[in-house]
């Protein structure tokens, strides 16, 4: 079993690739490799988008490098391969992203990406540190993981879904903020679960072991 993490040059994905590879080795769950080449992506076993920065830039880098999101499309969409998205790379699967321009997305997960407005004024934007997580549905990428769980967040939008049953988790800032969204053979995480201690490695192993 190989797992892809996708390398569209948005990001340092050192820390990602280190955190998957110590799951992979401990779940055994096969080799983690970074890559840019479609062949190995569409021939993946799991296919992993991480993403830093501004939805049109990251959007424009991946289909920049020439037919790697095809190839993401055939392993995840065709092939119904398990996938997960982190952080801008989970935004990418909504409906659109409203960020500096309206801007397209995969339209995986019906939705847009909107700039957080915390109802207390106080509460500063970009959304950064650690939170506490709601659970809102239940599903296997939160085995071992409960509401209260904390993750590591660094962002200024969130995917509003719009078919509650596709908001997995949420965490409070101000108001519900978007943590975790998933259907079928799909995941995304806002939050950085490379970063994130025990709850993130233990959500990366699940996804490892996941057979939708």
């Amino acid at each position: 079993m190989t797992t892809v993490i996708v390398d569209y040059e948005s990001g340092n994905l050192h820390s990602a690739e280190k955190a998957f590879q110590r799951m992979a080795s401990e779940t055994g769950a096969g080799r983690v490799l970074v890559t840019s080449d479609p062949e190995v992506i569409r021939s993946a076993s799991r296919v992993v988008l991480p993403g830093d920065g501004a939805f049109p830039a990251c959007r424009q880098e991946l289909f920049d490098h020439r037919g790697v999101f095809e190839a993401i499309e055939e392993a995840v969409i065709a092939k119904g391969h398990p996938f997960m998205g982190i952080c801008i790379g989970m935004q990418m699967m909504a409906t659109r992203g409203l960020e500096y321009q309206e801007t397209p997305g995969f339209d995986w997960i019906g939705g847009t990406v909107e700039h957080i407005a915390p109802d207390d004024a106080s509460l500063k934007v970009p959304h950064m540190g650690w939170n506490d997580l709601v659970i809102d549905h239940a599903h296997p990428i939160f085995d071992g993981i409960e509401t209260g769980n904390h993750a590591y967040f660094v962002h200024s939008y969130h995917f509003r879904v719009a078919d509650p049953a596709h908001l997995l988790a949420h965490v409070e800032y101000g108001g519900a903020i978007t943590a975790v969204v998933g259907r079928d053979n799909i995941v995304g995480t806002q939050f950085h679960p490379e970063k994130s201690q025990d709850t993130g490695l233990r959500m990366i192993a699940n996804f490892l072991n996941w057979k939708p």
